[in-house]
């Protein structure tokens, strides 16, 4: 498994939303808002690694019924 750079993360677009979360400044940031903020990108998380396991969970089962 090949593991993915920053570069593999952020792609070439520069409006890429990703991109603007990594640059934004923290600095202006309450404790509240960083809590929050922590909260919906945990959230996030929770949600792609799902993703993750359905797609993993899915293939498994195309390719046991194919008999790979």
């Amino acid at each position: 498994m090949r593991v993915m750079d920053l570069d593999d993360i952020l792609g070439s677009r520069p409006d890429d939303p990703l991109s603007a979360l990594l640059r934004e400044d923290l600095d202006r940031l309450s404790v509240a808002e960083l809590e929050a903020r922590i909260a919906a990108l945990e959230g996030e998380i929770a949600r792609s690694r799902r993703k993750i396991d359905h797609a993993v969970n899915h293939r498994a089962s195309a390719d046991a019924l194919f008999k790979r």
